[in-house]
């Protein structure tokens, strides 16, 4: 299926479960157990092909041999068909660290109707998941439910605000009050794992069976995937119950523009550091709660706010856009306040906390060492460079060099200095994308409008700027003119790909 007849179904099926939403669920029904149907039936068959090849066979009982050999047939088809998910990676969190946290889970659970949540990782990421891991594989069977916690959201959170994503993560279990949606939700994983799966054996059969299965497949995946957009705000409603609705719009909220400011600004900048210093003057963790906490005039702005909800929902992401999400909960955007006590600070206590900290930060650097101090060679041999050629006269230097030279400046030294180097640059002959886009960022950073054409330029010159680009401009229009603008220039500048992928 194509993307546009993809997306054209999409359509369809959410004004059909808008209008008639008992049809509609019903045929989500129909369509998710047709897979328990087709593996009860490629089974089946299995014992019938077997026992029809050996019934005329003498001296044996063709039931039994049927039976003993369609059981292995079965088997073998299981194993094709176990779908090779990965095991959820994290720091394990156990109860005696922080009890807490694990009271307050099981009270939430327990007021939700949620079911046991066997395992709590902690890891790096800002964000709060659940996982559901099969234990018998594929579609049948047990689940290991896993809650993964990053723990940069436990410093940058209050307690009630992380109370909210676990109740909303909880509802992807099965706390909420749709089972249907939460375990479609739970399905659409493993069915995509199977998918995947098939798409790399390189067998005749596979290649045979492949259109049929990805027809098939990318039909499942958009009746399933109206339905798991569904489930997020019913997951978000049961957030709201456990919370109320001001606390969870709120932490929506600071989720939204703390994670763009970690990204954007708190770690470019500790990064940057690798340009002058063979070891960072922090380490990430250990800085990132006063980090966030001083930076809350940087990222709880207005305009800041207003990028976000400009943020339309895509069709490839089951999560619906903040805007949609607070109008579903019914309070209306605010920017959240400065945090006094963390989460973390509450539910693992000072000592725990200081000691995850250091392990983060250790297997950070571990991690990270090698390339930060192949990132700092590189840059002083950048630095060198950058002064050997401003130390010549520019009117000497080849286009090449004075590209390079504007590209260093822009990289190692002031906006100042690095703006009309690149002016220069783009008044020679040809193109330069890359100095296009410096150039046109720093125009709009100074609110000139002229920046666009750079930004354009660049974007349409060299695919991999595009993104920046989209983003840049959408900024500027949303801080200098209004939302539609801004929409358009994201039109123009990054349109949808033809050929995105359906999981």
């Amino acid at each position: 299926m194509d993307q546009q007849r993809y997306l054209a179904l999409i359509e369809r099926l959410e004004r059909e479960s808008r209008a008639r939403p008992r049809r509609f669920h019903a045929r989500v029904l129909l369509v998710s157990m047709g897979l328990y149907g087709a593996e009860l039936a490629l089974l089946l068959a299995a014992w019938l092909v077997c026992h029809a090849l050996l019934r005329h066979l003498p001296a044996i009982d063709a039931t039994l041999a049927a039976a003993v050999l369609g059981a292995l047939v079965a088997l073998l088809l299981k194993w094709l068909l176990w779908p090779r998910l990965p095991v959820p990676q994290g720091r394990a969190l156990t109860r005696a660290e922080a009890p807490a946290l694990f009271d307050a889970l099981d009270r939430m659970r327990e007021r939700m109707a949620a079911p046991p949540v066997h395992h709590v990782l902690l890891d790096a990421r800002y964000n709060v998941a659940v996982l559901q891991q099969p234990r018998w594989g594929g579609l049948w069977g047990r689940r290991t439910n896993y809650l993964m916690v990053g723990l940069p959201y436990l410093l940058a959170v209050s307690t009630s605000e992380l109370f909210a994503a676990l109740a909303h993560e909880l509802g992807h279990l099965g706390g909420g009050r749709a089972p249907l949606h939460a375990w479609v939700y739970r399905q659409r994983r493993v069915v995509g794992a199977l998918h995947e799966q098939a798409q790399e054996r390189s067998g005749a059969l596979a290649r045979l069976a492949a259109p049929l299965l990805d027809r098939t497949l990318a039909y499942y995946n958009a009746v399933t995937f109206v339905l798991a957009r569904q489930h997020e705000y019913e997951a978000d409603r049961a957030a709201t119950a456990v919370v109320g609705a001001t606390v969870n719009a709120r932490a929506l909220v600071r989720d939204t523009l703390q994670m763009r400011w970690l990204h954007e600004t708190f770690w470019p900048t500790l990064l940057r550091h690798a340009d002058r210093g063979v070891r960072p003057p922090f380490m990430p963790y250990t800085a990132m709660r006063t980090a966030l906490r001083a930076g809350h005039a940087q990222w709880a702005r207005p305009e800041r706010l207003e990028a976000a909800l400009a943020q339309r929902s895509g069709r490839h992401d089951t999560h619906p856009c903040l805007h949609e999400r607070l109008i579903a909960i019914g309070v209306p955007a605010a920017l959240p306040p400065p945090l006094e006590r963390s989460a973390a600070d509450v539910l693992l206590g000072s000592d725990t906390t200081r000691r995850l900290v250091a392990e983060f930060d250790a297997l950070w650097w571990r991690r990270e060492g090698r390339n930060w101090e192949q990132r700092y060679h590189q840059a002083s041999a950048a630095r060198q460079r950058m002064q050997a050629l401003a130390a010549q006269d520019i009117a000497t230097l080849a286009p090449a060099q004075l590209e390079e030279l504007a590209l260093l400046t822009t990289e190692f030294d002031t906006a100042q200095a690095a703006r009309p180097l690149l002016a220069r640059v783009l008044a020679q002959p040809g193109q330069h994308p890359q100095a296009a886009f410096h150039y046109g960022r720093l125009l709009l950073d100074a609110d000139d409008a002229q920046g666009l054409r750079y930004l354009q330029v660049a974007a349409a010159s060299e695919r991999a700027l595009a993104s920046g680009a989209a983003m840049q401009g959408h900024q500027f229009l949303l801080r200098t003119q209004d939302e539609r603008a801004a929409q358009r220039w994201l039109e123009l500048v990054q349109p949808p790909l033809a050929g995105a992928a359906l999981y």
